[in-house]
């Protein structure tokens, strides 16, 4: 019997603080990348949640979602896995200054849109222009479009 296809589920959080957008500069396989605080939902967590431990995790700000700025799926071209991202915009809550970061994390960076565009080629995925992007030219969907049961 064949493997059963699925895509893999992540959250994101796309974060504006006076004009600069904050993301994570972590290793990959193929170097530095660029990212927003991001990754996988775990297993009976809420969307809402996973964006908030991911946001802590990664960067150790609070993070508190107050809309969906869209959902994204995206078939990597160098493999199998497709991922289904949900995006959310939302406002920094607090700061753990002392927090260590998720493996692989170089750090926070906050970067404005031009300086977001001027390092495409150094982002993960096309993900991370194209929410900011959303984000910026005003999309917002209400939180209550997502319901979850746990």
């Amino acid at each position: 019997m064949a493997p059963v296809w699925k895509p893999n589920v992540t959250v994101a959080a796309v974060v504006e603080r006076e004009g600069r957008f904050l993301l994570v500069e972590e290793e990959t396989d193929d170097g530095l990348r660029f990212n927003q605080p991001a990754g996988h939902l775990d297993e009976g967590e809420s969307l809402v949640a996973a964006c908030v431990r991911e946001c802590l995790e990664e960067t150790a700000y609070h993070f508190r979602p107050t809309a969906l700025v869209g959902v994204y799926q995206w078939p990597r071209p160098a493999g199998d896995i497709t991922y289904l991202r949900f995006a959310f915009a939302g406002e920094i809550t607090g700061f753990e200054e002392d927090r260590a970061l998720d493996t692989g994390i170089i750090g926070a960076r906050w970067l404005t849109l031009e300086e977001v565009r001027a390092t495409a080629e150094r982002h993960r995925s096309p993900l991370i222009l194209r929410c900011i992007e959303d984000y910026a030219a005003g999309k917002r969907y209400p939180l209550e479009l997502i319901t979850h049961y746990g």
